[in-house]
């Protein structure tokens, strides 16, 4: 019987599942929403908002803890200097929105997690110190 058993399986055994969130976590903080389905979206909510809670803290062993998560030191310093500054209010931090469309191959659900605020890209950020030069001359 599974009485008390939490989480969820994803089909796969520990070590796949772990590695399959971790790999997740990466892309979500790199590029702020991904498409997956329904079930992964939510488990991975648990991975990825106590990582922007550990950002809120920002001391040394915060960034080891998240480190050993994501084994980036960019990924890191990107996580501490950019993501967790956005969301001094409190929790929530990621947004699951169920899509209409179910997957074309296996008709699995699918959902886009995604970051409540998205920090600004390197372009974006290039753009604006550019396009703020030419307007103050």
């Amino acid at each position: 019987m599974r009485h008390n058993k939490s989480g969820r399986k994803l089909g796969r055994n520990p070590s796949h599942r772990k590695a399959l969130l971790r790999n997740m976590a990466k892309a979500l903080l790199i590029n702020s929403s991904i498409t997956t389905t329904e079930a992964k979206a939510k488990t991975l909510r648990g991975v990825v908002d106590p990582l922007i809670s550990l950002a809120l803290k920002n001391d040394v062993h915060a960034r080891r803890q998240a480190y050993s998560l994501l084994g980036e030191h960019g990924l890191v310093s990107r996580l501490f200097d950019e993501i967790g500054p956005l969301y001094k209010q409190g929790g929530g931090y990621t947004r699951v929105v169920k899509l209409a469309v179910p997957r074309k191959g296996d008709g699995a659900s699918l959902a886009v997690i995604e970051l409540i605020h998205k920090p600004l890209k390197n372009e974006e950020k290039t753009v604006d110190k550019d396009s703020s030069a030419k307007v103050s001359k």
